[in-house]
């Protein structure tokens, strides 16, 4: 079964298509009353194939991880390119979700990498210690950027002098940094392992947008696909700057 999803973040609306019988049709499936898992659970049950296409967007993570339990391929497209692609002009819900049917259905769709689930994760976790430790920085009238993870940088925030809030607030950061630390530490041990063995990241490891542990991590996690850039749709990278 091929369904196009035009997600939004309350409700979505889906066009179906059953390849083997022809049978086709359009449904909502509201998300807070549990409709929309129940529909996509229903299908695994009676042990239906599904391919679900739908574009790069926001709020859409437990999904995503709703048909990976399932086991439902999931093709994320460019917003820019389905736009593109559309050709009636009105703009409806059940307009666009025909459209993205009729993509998969003509080998058409055009999809963007998406990172996997573990590599998500480690970014959260690499993004939420970058926020809170600029935070800290810049309230107090800094901007140190990469320094502020080094040995150097640790002591300067040490030292800063605070008022007492801001002072304990500041330990209570350092503290959550010091937890956070040894795990981003193992799972960037995980990854450059990884990336060993793999001569098309060892590569990528050369290039100068790749020698930071981060910008490796997307190298090694795009390994599989043809290029990379900075733009992002809810962390859906795509495009082909080498950097």
């Amino acid at each position: 079964m091929l369904i196009g999803v035009d997600y939004h973040p309350s409700f979505q609306q889906i066009a179906f298509l059953e390849e083997e019988t022809g049978e086709c049709g359009d449904r909502q499936l509201h998300h807070s009353d549990g409709e929309a898992e129940r529909f996509y659970r229903d299908l695994k049950q009676r042990g239906i194939r599904v391919r679900v296409g739908m574009e790069a967007t926001g709020y859409s993570r437990w999904f995503e991880r709703l048909l990976a339990e399932l086991g439902f391929e999931l093709w994320i497209g460019d917003p820019a390119e389905i736009k593109a692609k559309r050709i009636k002009k009105q703009k409806t819900d059940r307009n666009d979700a025909r459209l993205l049917v009729r993509l998969m259905r003509e080998e058409n769709f055009p999809r963007v990498w998406v990172p996997s689930p573990e590599n998500r994760d480690l970014r959260q976790l690499l993004w939420h210690r970058h926020r809170l430790v600029q935070a800290l920085a810049m309230n107090e009238g800094y901007r140190w950027k990469k320094k502020l993870f080094s040995e150097q940088g640790r002591a300067q925030l040490e030292k800063l002098a605070l008022a007492p809030w801001a002072g304990r607030r500041r330990q209570e950061l350092l503290e959550l940094l010091d937890r956070m630390n040894p795990t981003i530490e193992e799972l960037t041990a995980a990854v450059e392992r990884e990336a060993r063995k793999q001569p098309e990241a060892l590569r990528l490891m050369t290039h100068p947008g790749c020698r930071s542990a981060y910008s490796t991590r997307l190298c090694v996690d795009h390994r599989n696909s043809n290029s990379i850039s900075t733009r992002q749709a809810d962390r859906h990278l795509r495009g082909n700057d080498p950097e």
